[in-house]
């Protein structure tokens, strides 16, 4: 668990009940009393009235009666902590209810425009990630995410995997974090198709005040994104027919991994994009028959796989 999500629930903890020990605190959060402890000094540096006392019936309470005082955030440190709990709430162990109450708090105490934005961030984030949150620049996933929402069309400079520099004006449509970066899923209308875009190669992001529609065809984000990751960006593609359905395979296949289409009632074909001898290595792990229609590299790649195994 992260620190931000951890020290949401230190402090919905410490609101159920009037005492908690370190050690009950440790348990509980699945971390050693030391962090427990630096955790507790960085909320009394937030501001929060947590008292402590020693000895063997010592522990930890909130003071002024358990009362948790106002929030004071200025306005970048509400979106970060908007971000943060947006990406709790899709799937961290233990803070998805804490997170969504706060969620729920932070959006009554906020003024309407800090309100707007803090919004914007929520409505057009998806989520591809099975672990820790990715960094990100806050100032520019704000003004991408407006954009998304008002909608308002985006100019910015963006340099690519090969270091290549173009100015690009998109309609922006969604933001998809994985474990690792956060993407935007937009229209580019300078090469009339949807694209994906990593944010941190992005610069000079510029709301350019234009107003558009969102389009009709508009892809589902995350599986845009996620053929993108798997599939669109390696040179070597292989197709690969599973003997099971696709609702099956896409539990056992992450959507940064490959991309699912069914085939009958009893078999599904997969793409995956990588390396030959990756690819090879990958499938030999998975748990259903399958047989690889190509390339003829996974091919030769899988039986070498077998005669050294």
């Amino acid at each position: 668990m992260d620190t931000a999500a951890r020290l949401l629930q230190v402090l919905a903890l410490l609101g159920t009940r009037p005492w908690w020990s370190g050690g009950e605190l440790a348990e509980r959060l699945e971390v050693t009393e030391r962090t427990v402890r630096r955790d507790l000094t960085r909320l009394r540096e937030l501001g929060y009235p947590i008292e402590a006392t020693t000895g063997r019936h010592g522990g930890y309470r909130l003071g002024a009666g358990g009362q948790l005082p106002p929030l004071l955030l200025d306005d970048d440190e509400a979106v970060a902590v908007a971000v943060g709990l947006r990406v709790a709430t899709g799937g961290a162990a233990g803070v998805e209810s804490p997170a969504l109450s706060a969620l729920a708090k932070l959006d009554q105490v906020l003024p309407p425009q800090l309100r707007e934005r803090v919004r914007a961030l929520r409505s057009v984030t998806v989520s591809l990630r099975s672990g820790d949150i990715p960094d990100f620049d806050t100032d520019a996933l704000v003004t991408l995410a407006m954009s998304c929402r008002r909608p308002e069309r985006v100019h910015f400079e963006y340099t690519d995997g090969s270091g290549r520099r173009s100015s690009r004006f998109v309609e922006p449509y969604r933001l998809v974090h994985t474990d690792r970066r956060w993407y935007l899923a937009a229209f580019d209308k300078d090469r009339d198709a949807w694209r994906s875009f990593r944010v941190d190669r992005m610069s000079e992001i510029v709301a350019s005040g234009v107003p558009f529609t969102h389009r009709a065809d508009a892809p589902d984000a995350a599986a845009f994104i996620g053929e993108g990751l798997a599939v669109s960006v390696h040179t070597t593609r292989a197709t690969v027919r599973f003997a099971c359905d696709a609702e099956q395979a896409r539990r056992i296949v992450g959507l940064t991994i490959g991309v699912v289409e069914a085939d009958g009632e009893q078999s599904c074909l997969v793409r995956i994009g990588g390396d030959a001898d990756w690819i090879a290595r990958y499938l030999a792990s998975m748990e259903v028959p399958f047989e690889v229609l190509e390339p003829d590299d996974v091919k030769r790649e899988l039986r070498a796989l077998g005669r050294r195994l």
